[in-house]
């Protein structure tokens, strides 16, 4: 990207809003155009200033960040916004919903400073994130609920060693980058791999699967 990434901040907590604007400003690869604390102006601030990310917190006034998100980010928007939820763990249910949204990924809201900054830029690159603390709870328990596009993966189809090595790495909650780091790969091998495992199965996105993933034991 040319010039620092530019993150909006919605969250309704005036201190939380500050403390990350205070972070996100110390970085000369990142700035802060705008900070507020409601879902509706969320939408109006984003339209106007155009952010790479928008950091979004759930629980807002007037219009939530589930429903912030899918105005931002969801199918059918023209021009959609990258949005990086960031959420306290008693709130995974919503996470959940947020990614059906269009959330580009989540975060807890106590997770170290550097590991919001480092997800602040895996998203505007365009990469997804998954937490791992919280992975394991929010597809143990919502994983029923969630389903590959065509109901079912695509049968007859298996997985090659190495694609099922990157499977398991994305169930682990680990980036494009992470995983290149891992298999000693590059990152565009990667995205070739989780593009490949994607249409093999029959999946939408890496969050379903994760859920294949556990589903068929590939990971504990």
């Amino acid at each position: 990207m040319i010039g620092p990434v530019k993150v909006l901040i919605a969250d309704d907590q005036v201190l939380v809003r500050t403390g990350m604007a205070t972070i996100i400003d110390a970085q000369p690869d990142l700035e802060v155009v705008g900070a507020c604390g409601d879902g509706e102006a969320v939408v109006a601030l984003a339209a106007r200033l155009r952010p790479d990310v928008v950091v979004m917190d759930v629980r807002m006034p007037r219009l939530d960040g589930i429903e912030a998100t899918r105005r931002l980010a969801g199918a059918g928007v023209t021009d959609p916004v990258k949005v990086l939820v960031v959420t306290t763990f008693n709130l995974d249910e919503y996470v959940y919903e947020a990614l059906r949204a269009g959330a580009s990924g989540f975060l807890l809201k106590d997770a170290p400073p550097g590991q919001l900054l480092q997800g602040i830029r895996t998203v505007a690159l365009g990469a997804s994130l998954l937490d791992p603390e919280v992975t394991r709870t929010l597809v143990g328990r919502y994983a029923s609920r969630i389903r590959p596009t065509a109901g079912t993966p695509v049968p007859g189809i298996r997985l090659t060693p190495r694609e099922l090595e990157v499977l398991r790495l994305i169930a682990d909650g680990r980036s494009n980058n992470e995983i290149a780091a891992a298999l000693v790969i590059s990152p565009e091998t990667v995205k070739t791999f989780v593009s490949r495992i994607l249409s093999k199965l029959g999946l939408r996105d890496r969050v379903q699967a994760v859920v294949y993933a556990y589903r068929n034991g590939l990971v504990t």
